[in-house]
């Protein structure tokens, strides 16, 4: 059985204050510390390696029970990120102060107990942390009990259900909406959008819910926030922009003037701001969405922002960000120039970059290079997408990879690979249930070109290329390609003899100007 590496992520996961303070607290503690003796050699290594891990210690005598002696070390590093973190988060400080609350009615001290839930009410309330509410209610009601017993009835038992009530509410109400939001996130996260006619009945039955369709169903600020985040999402899935945008700014705008239930839902915010940012490079509004990158910039340091997944988080959106408007601009030349920081960063962060946004990385930085006209490049990271075995996330990647690709190849002239890919290419899109026809024309096209080595018939077939490529650019659903390549500018510099930006940047300053 391969060793578990689990011990090696999370010391690779510590900070160097974590590293600190898990030294200082066990140097408090007496007797033998083979714990730290691994701890230190794990710490160290490059990448995790039982056997060297056991040859190193091979003379002591805890190595003969090593798996037990790691388990053990794990759980005291989480012990002592738990201390470290108890008073960092509004939830560690709820647990903490319950914590509190039940030694101290252990101890009949109820008056200082009486304290300590009402001073976690307030912080319960504020942050709507509706199930420390709901037993903090339930301590209250303890002492109540208690209170009643000893003869004192200066509480109103009523106003305390009548609050327990409001509370269940709001937290049933907030639990459906979380219900929905996994449903139109999985349609988000395993398409990117809504291919077919099925994939939009289910956007649309999420979208007349009455929690989503109704006037104020949402009863808290949480649940309000991710009301107009699910309508965000359900707009941006069909790819009604305008829709979107208007949901999202609605949602940042909520937690704006909530602070502090914001900076209990980072992630919540960070989504919104990438979600905002892509609505307006999808309308062509690249000034506000330059703003939106340095919205997401500014929130870099910020304490609420600190954490490792909020760091991650962070360095995805805002470099995916700039390379997706780098890219639909056609400055390409600024795209290839990030390279190096994203490269420092997923070497940084490592396996805590999610799948989807690796894929999203590579698809970027091989359109990038595209553009640059360095097509040997492209065709490498677009090999590293379409060499991935990922049957559910983001199929929309995958399938544009394919349509990718086999321009890649027609700009290097490897016709014999074209002509194998194509049926390969072909097999792929038969596969899913879509009903765009762009990738119809495209392969009918590409087949044509691949094919044809007269400049004029070439050039003909371009010229029929594009008639029909305008016919169905006024199709709302069949505009999506544009989002992946811009296949309009590409065969417009074919016939116009410019380089692809050149392309892009004449067919974005006619958008802009419409817009």
């Amino acid at each position: 059985m391969k060793p578990s590496t689990e011990l090696f992520s999370l010391i690779k996961s510590l900070t160097k204050s974590e590293k600190r303070f898990f030294k200082l607290n066990s140097s408090l503690q007496t007797g033998e510390k083979n714990y730290l003796k691994i701890f230190d050699f794990v710490e160290k290594q490059k990448k995790y390696d039982e056997d060297e891990l056991k040859h190193h210690f091979r003379n002591e005598t805890f190595v003969k029970h090593l798996p037990s002696e790691k388990n053990h070390l794990y759980k005291l590093i989480l012990k002592s990120l738990r201390a470290y973190y108890s008073d960092r988060s509004v939830s560690s400080q709820l647990k903490q102060e319950i914590k509190n609350i039940e030694i101290l009615y252990r101890k009949a001290l109820y008056k200082e107990c009486n304290k300590f839930v009402k001073r976690a009410k307030v912080i319960a309330r504020e942050y709507e942390k509706f199930y420390y509410w709901f037993e903090l209610i339930n301590w209250e009601k303890k002492l109540l009990e208690e209170a009643y017993e000893s003869g004192v009835f200066s509480k109103d038992l009523d106003l305390l259900i009548s609050e327990e009530t409001e509370v269940i509410e709001k937290l049933r109400n907030l639990a459906e909406y979380h219900i929905l939001y996994s449903k139109i996130n999985y349609i988000f996260r395993s398409g990117g959008f809504t291919r077919n006619e099925k994939e939009r009945e289910v956007v649309n039955e999420i979208a007349d819910y009455h929690l989503i369709k109704g006037k104020n169903t949402a009863i808290s600020t949480r649940a309000t926030t991710i009301c107009y985040y699910i309508k965000g999402l359900c707009a941006a899935s069909i790819r009604d922009y305008e829709d979107a945008l208007i949901n999202f700014r609605k949602t940042k705008s909520v937690m704006d003037r909530q602070p502090k239930i914001r900076d209990d839902i980072q992630q919540r915010y960070i989504y919104t701001l990438s979600f905002l940012l892509n609505c307006y490079i999808d309308m062509y509004d690249f000034e506000n969405a330059g703003v939106i990158i340095g919205e997401i910039k500014e929130l870099n340091g910020k304490k609420a922002f600190n954490s490792l997944d909020s760091k991650v988080r962070l360095f995805t959106t805002t470099l995916i960000g700039e390379l997706q408007l780098y890219n639909r601009k056609g400055e390409f030349e600024h795209s290839v120039s990030l390279i190096p920081e994203i490269e420092d960063g997923l070497e940084q962060f490592g396996e805590k970059v999610n799948k989807e946004k690796q894929l999203l990385f590579t698809y970027n930085i091989a359109y990038a290079y595209f553009g640059m006209g360095e097509f040997k490049k492209a065709l490498r990271y677009i090999n590293n997408v379409l060499n991935d075995n990922e049957k559910m996330l983001r199929q929309d990647i995958y399938s544009f990879s394919r349509i990718f690709n086999l321009i890649i190849h027609f700009e290097l002239n490897n016709y014999d690979f074209l002509e194998y890919d194509m049926k390969s290419a072909a097999r792929y899109l038969n596969k899913y249930d879509k009903d765009y026809e762009v990738e119809k024309l495209f392969m009918r096209q590409i087949k044509l070109l691949a094919r044809e080595d007269n400049p004029l018939d070439r050039e003909e077939i371009f010229q029929n290329f594009r008639t029909r490529l305008e016919e169905l650019m006024e199709i709302d659903r069949e505009n999506v390609i544009l989002e992946y390549f811009d296949l309009l500018a590409w065969v417009q510099s074919k016939l116009e003899g410019v380089s692809f930006s050149e392309g892009i940047k004449r067919r974005v300053s006619l958008k802009s100007k419409v817009v």
